[in-house]
């Protein structure tokens, strides 16, 4: 057998794969640790050769072992223990904090995966190799570059409901630019629960909720006044993010004394765009709902469906808005479905 790198060998980079091969007979098994951890590799179709699949822990030992069986049967092992350099620079991905602050929680059949690193990734290709999606019921989906330090990960239409997602940021090793390597592995798993979608149509002040395709329930809105965009609500898909019982919402870039100042507490907010656009409770104006938009730019409800929302809502829940003439921005909050499915590959360091 041959072991490459070979044993003794110093400076190996952490992204050159190890591969080991069987001289006479097939491989029976091969174990390589980096840093004291099992990293996965494959064989080829007849089991002549192995190969790493993921990458190496910088400044660290390396450690394999291989064993080969010939045609008789007799069985020969070979080991090897080489050394990885040490990174010049290091680069470490964390969680978006919306995702981060509900660990735990089930989410809703849009949920993004979303991550952000400490350093501009420069070999966006390596790194997104790196990003592995493992989902009990597989759908088609991608990762879209914002920018050189956040990626993120959605399905072509919706995750199918009532399953397990696990994310494995394989970025220990990899190099994001010159010299620089990931060092940290990270890992996050994500249950997805009951098909919760929204449809608002802001023309007609009304809104349908389903639960996994059948119609629970009917609610009476009242959106965006209108006039201005400040005032107009977004159509287009968004997406539930954050909730809270109590929100004190105040007119952006106003104070008290300007014109259309205001500062009102809110109850029983779900937030769905990083414009300020929630869906709450009513704070009056009750003769709106169901007839005419009176809000902010918010969408109003009768207390008792707002408290029936709130309770109900999972970070992912789509919220389908139609009926005015503002769409929201796909990198508004969540908004990732408004982008078409063409422009999101376009998005990927690795077109697919």
């Amino acid at each position: 057998m041959v072991i490459t790198p070979a044993n003794g060998t110093a400076g190996v980079r952490p992204d050159d794969p190890v591969v080991v091969r069987a001289t006479g007979g097939r491989l029976a098994d091969v174990v390589l640790t980096s840093g004291g951890k099992r990293v996965l590799g494959e064989y080829n179709k007849d089991r002549t050769q192995w190969q790493s699949r993921w990458t190496l822990r910088p400044g660290a030992t390396i450690n394999v072992r291989a064993s080969a069986a010939n045609a008789g049967g007799r069985l020969a092992t070979a080991a090897s223990s080489f050394a990885t350099k040490t990174a010049a620079g290091t680069f470490s991905a964390s969680q978006d904090e919306v995702l981060e602050s509900r660990r735990g929680e089930t989410y809703g059949v849009g949920l993004p995966l979303i991550l952000n690193f400490d350093k501009e990734v420069h070999d966006r290709a390596a790194v997104e190799k790196a990003l592995q999606v493992v989902a009990e019921k597989p759908v088609l989906g991608a990762w879209h570059w914002f920018g050189d330090k956040q990626v993120i990960y959605r399905a072509k239409t919706y995750w199918p409901a009532h399953q397990k997602i696990m994310l494995v940021a394989h970025l220990s090793g990899v190099k994001g630019g010159d010299g620089v390597y990931g060092t940290k592995d990270l890992v996050r798993t994500y249950k997805i629960g009951a098909a919760h979608v929204s449809y608002l149509d802001i023309a007609r002040h009304q809104m349908r909720v389903e639960w996994d395709g059948k119609t629970v329930r009917h609610v009476p809105i009242s959106a965006g006044m209108g006039g201005s965009t400040e005032y107009t609500t977004t159509s287009g898909i968004h997406l539930n993010m954050e909730k809270d019982e109590d929100v004190t919402m105040t007119s952006p870039g106003r104070g008290p004394g300007d014109a259309g100042y205001y500062s009102e507490l809110i109850h029983y907010a779900v937030r769905v765009s990083n414009a300020g656009e929630y869906l709450h409770q009513t704070p009056g104006d009750e003769g709106c709902l169901g007839n005419s938009n009176c809000s902010h730019g918010c969408i109003r409800q009768p207390a008792t469906d707002a408290i029936w929302y709130f309770k109900q809502s999972q970070p992912g829940d789509p919220v389908d808005i139609t009926g005015t003439d503002r769409q929201v921005e796909p990198d508004n909050g969540w908004s990732f479905y408004q982008m078409s499915w063409n422009k999101w590959l376009h998005g990927s360091a690795l077109r697919h």
